[in-house]
């Protein structure tokens, strides 16, 4: 948890209807995720699920990451289907990093 302040990337989503925010930071090295932070506005579940896939980026390529569902997050969580949305946006969050890394470095 946290901010990476001279993160490579910055992805921010959010759900109107909830009110939760997620903003993931990247720090890249050789294609793959460095560092890995999340800032997470809202419910436990929003939290959990940011946190969980702060670790299962970290250490991946960009494609590897930009792989990860929010079925992969929510898995063996038992979420209750009102919170499954929460790891749509810990998912959408880090793919709007990545896209956000590549528009910057055009890779």
């Amino acid at each position: 948890m946290g901010k990476i302040k001279d993160a490579d990337a910055v992805g921010e989503v959010g759900n109107l209807n909830c009110g939760d925010v997620m903003k993931i930071y990247l720090k890249v090295e050789k294609n793959k995720i460095k560092d890995v932070k999340v800032e997470t506005f809202g419910c436990i579940a929003a939290i959990v699920t940011s946190s969980l896939l702060t670790e299962m980026a970290k250490g991946k390529t960009l494609d590897e990451a930009y792989k990860i569902t929010n079925k992969d997050i929510s898995e063996g969580l038992e979420l209750p289907n009102i919170k499954l949305h929460c790891s749509v946006l810990a998912a959408s969050a880090l793919r709007k990093a990545i896209d956000d890394y590549r528009k910057k470095f055009k890779v």
